[in-house]
């Protein structure tokens, strides 16, 4: 039997589009505090990250952390709200459902989470597409430090029994590179999310597929090489 063989997956910018919802909840969130928004770019840059820590680097150095951390309870119930609304959804990349299906038939592999979302917009994400019993191990920003550290992987290791040398991290962000290279894992990077291809080749990305489709292909490269 193949050796089993552990495929974590960022979830903003890999499996969900969550771009425009992602600005509108930044933009609304330093409305409230009396704050200018960030631009697109500077919005985006931070996706991956804990929401405590993103909303300290979209301030800059010199901010009060207790700013950053009322911001980041802010940004919390402007998402919730927005996501009840049809005309901010966060749809799949095209792909994904069909790869992921694909890839949880197989015997030797076993699909896990790692993401800066909270648990409760994992659990949305899980439930909306039905997903219960796909992934055998689910990290979020409630669980261990923000990325770059590699603690959320080294839980995912330990709760599946998985060597490093076995694993794989797949995601759209340097910070997801960082994260897999600290932890000693393969890093997978999408060229179609948050982060462009050069700083994930930068960053130390194994390879970087166009499309999610590709992933199978590409983690049955990495695996035999």
């Amino acid at each position: 039997m193949s050796r089993l063989r552990l495929v974590i997956l960022d979830v903003d910018g890999t499996l969900v589009d969550s771009q425009a919802i992602i600005v509108e909840a930044q933009r609304r969130t330093f409305r409230t505090h009396g704050l200018a928004p960030p631009t697109r770019e500077r919005s985006l840059s931070i996706v991956g990250l804990s929401l405590p820590e993103a909303f300290r680097v979209l301030l800059g150095e010199g901010r009060d952390d207790g700013l950053a951390d009322a911001m980041a309870q802010t940004y919390r119930d402007v998402f919730f709200k927005l996501r009840a609304d049809a005309t901010h959804a966060e749809p799949l990349y095209p792909g994904v459902r069909d790869t992921l299906a694909a890839l949880s038939r197989r015997e030797d592999v076993l699909l896990g989470i790692a993401t800066g979302k909270s648990r409760r917009g994992v659990d949305h994400l899980v439930d909306r597409e039905g997903w219960d019993d796909l992934f055998a191990t689910i990290q979020t920003a409630d669980d261990a430090p923000s990325k770059p550290h590699p603690g959320m992987i080294r839980r995912a290791l330990a709760q599946t029994g998985i060597a490093a040398g076995d694993a794989a991290m797949v995601g759209d962000t340097t910070f997801d590179m960082d994260m897999a290279r600290a932890a000693g894992i393969s890093a997978i990077g999408v060229s179609y999310g948050f982060h462009g291809v050069g700083a994930l080749s930068d960053r130390g990305a194994h390879t970087i597929v166009d499309r999610f489709a590709d992933l199978v292909p590409a983690l049955d490269g990495l695996w035999r090489g």
